[in-house]
């Protein structure tokens, strides 16, 4: 695998849409035609080389291509959206859209992402060190396609309206979240390592979330089925099983309602 190191020298006076960082856009590529790829700050079109420092060469396919990103790129957005293969490395803080739309490959980020990480993601992985913003792994606004497959693993917190319209792949959270877990989720699995405030579950349809910790506020349209002994993310414990959002349709398998289930931890 070919390595391409990106160190950031000139911050964006407003943000930068780098959406062209991806093992996809650098494929085949020496490092004097990387910097002549293009990148945003609003609607004015720049080089990457306007930015950055570039050094290494691409492989010749994304799956071969390694991108190990450096500096301060908190005020950077989009670094991986839509990749398909490949790998890349961040050594910082970095703004919004981390690996948006991402179809295969892996994304590790040493540091803390903002909001929609992951969003419609449908393959791939993305491992964030710190903590993650809003939206991760969630539907953009507006859209109903919600994170399809791949995996998102945060070792800090998340925040709000985690998981929204998810219905495949999953995400695991070291920390706590914030309101608005899997709301209109139609499949996939959440696992939430600390505590939960409230609104998990809001209308969800199918799949599964566990919560490791506390829940604030029990959404209303679930109920308590039983304790179950599972093991989880590598935890073996007894969880109490809930079904729900019962105020939703719900399909039919083999004539049974499938329903949305939710585990919370009881005794590890």
């Amino acid at each position: 695998m070919e390595t391409v190191t990106l160190t950031i020298k000139n911050q964006p006076g407003l943000y930068l849409e780098a959406d062209t960082i991806t093992p996809d856009a650098f494929a085949g590529k020496k490092a004097e035609e990387i910097v002549d790829l293009p990148v945003y700050v609003g609607r004015e079109q720049h080089r990457l080389g306007d930015f950055f420092d570039v050094s290494g060469k691409a492989g010749a396919t994304p799956a071969e291509t390694k991108i190990v990103v450096g500096g301060d790129l908190s005020r950077v957005k989009r670094i991986g959206q839509q990749m398909t293969g490949g790998e890349i490395v961040v050594n910082s803080n970095t703004d919004m859209y981390v690996g948006a739309w991402m179809q295969g490959g892996k994304i590790t980020v040493n540091g803390n992402v903002d909001a929609f990480a992951g969003t419609g993601m449908k393959g791939g992985e993305i491992t964030v060190t710190g903590n993650a913003g809003n939206y991760l792994g969630a539907a953009y606004r507006g859209d109903w396609r919600g994170m399809a497959g791949g995996k998102i693993s945060v070792a800090g917190n998340a925040g709000s309206d985690l998981g929204t319209f998810m219905n495949g792949g999953e995400i695991v959270v070291g920390g706590d979240v914030d309101v608005h877990v899997a709301t209109h989720a139609e499949g996939g699995k959440i696992v939430i390592k600390g505590n939960a405030k409230s609104r998990l579950g809001g209308q969800m349809v199918e799949g599964e979330i566990y919560v490791f910790g506390n829940i604030d506020v029990m959404m209303p349209g679930f109920a308590y089925r039983e304790d179950v002994d599972i093991e989880v993310n590598g935890t073996k414990g007894r969880f109490a099983l809930y079904e729900g959002d019962l105020g939703e349709r719900h399909r039919k398998r083999k004539g049974q309602k499938i329903y949305g289930k939710l585990y919370q931890l009881v005794k590890a």
